[in-house]
């Protein structure tokens, strides 16, 4: 006997729907096989697709979809164009200036696009989800690579996991002006500073989040002496990252960037499905489907 879907349903989340993952370029991602897994689980004759859109062209795309749109996931560059473009932020993605989801409500002339952001939510569970490793995490003065939207995601992850101070290492100091914005807007004290510090910060930090993109903090890894916390390296590409290798090695615990990317696409799977009535009966069914179809494109 087939074991029933981990979630009850409505007969408006029977209808074929469609969303997608949107960015430019964006035909490397595997949110397609994140969402596909899911909603084949649940049953839902729904169609998740990759579509390739600049920046210039985000305005056009919103306007030509229709009814059957029920979501869309965005990755660079459009996790801050898209702020202005949608009715309402829930609040991470207003403290962090930054939406990684779209989602739509009501119908006709009702029908509006609201913004949400699950990357918050996908760094928190990758680096707790082991057992007893949120307890072992010394955040308080973790340290964060890189300046765009989604190391203002690391921020309020890291404020959500009880930071209080975080030091974040940039190419160019003048480019953190926004993460200072949302640290300020957290209670988060923000030490911002060169990269060319990485050597002097790296053995005392407790928690190191680089959001670099891949390969960008490869020459790091020469510089990592002694590690003592847990580094999660947004880039999954290789695995270990030449980063995660030198961190592991260095004495220090090593998260893959795929384990955000999983739990920040549960979270989105749950917008979608939820906002047409189904209820997500068993979270972690889902979540281990979503994973186990992930590891083969790894």
């Amino acid at each position: 006997m087939t074991p029933p879907a981990p979630a009850s349903g409505v007969p408006e989340a029977a209808r074929p729907r469609r969303a997608a993952v949107l960015g430019h370029p964006v035909a490397h991602s595997l949110s397609p096989v994140l969402h596909a897994a899911a909603y084949e689980l649940l049953g839902l004759p729904w169609r998740y697709e990759p579509v390739d859109v600049t920046e210039d062209a985000l305005v056009g795309f919103l306007a030509g979809l229709d009814e059957s749109w029920v979501g869309l996931s965005l990755t660079m560059p459009l996790k801050k164009r898209v702020l202005p473009l949608v009715s309402s932020l829930d609040e991470v993605a207003a403290a962090t200036g930054s939406a990684n989801t779209v989602l739509w409500r009501g119908q006709g002339v009702e029908r509006t696009a609201h913004g949400f952001n699950t990357d918050v939510a996908g760094i928190v569970a990758a680096l707790t989800e082991d057992d007893g490793a949120a307890a072992a995490l010394d955040v308080d003065g973790a340290v964060v690579l890189g300046a765009g939207a989604t190391a203002a995601s690391a921020i309020a992850a890291l404020a959500q996991l009880g930071a209080s101070r975080a030091t974040v290492l940039v190419r160019s100091v003048e480019r953190a002006a926004g993460l200072r914005e949302v640290a300020s807007r957290l209670d988060v004290v923000l030490d911002v500073r060169a990269l060319d510090a990485w050597a002097d910060v790296a053995p005392r930090a407790g928690v190191v989040v680089s959001t670099l993109p891949g390969g960008a903090a490869d020459g790091l890894a020469t510089q990592v002496r002694a590690a003592r916390g847990a580094l999660l390296d947004v880039a999954y590409a290789q695995r270990p990252t030449r980063l995660g290798a030198a961190w592991r090695t260095a004495g220090g615990s090593y998260v893959s960037g795929e384990r955000m990317l999983l739990h920040q696409a549960v979270a989105q799977v749950r917008l979608f499905v939820e906002s047409t009535g189904v209820v997500l009966d068993d979270v972690s069914a889902v979540t281990a489907t979503m994973d186990e179809a992930l590891q083969p494109h790894l």
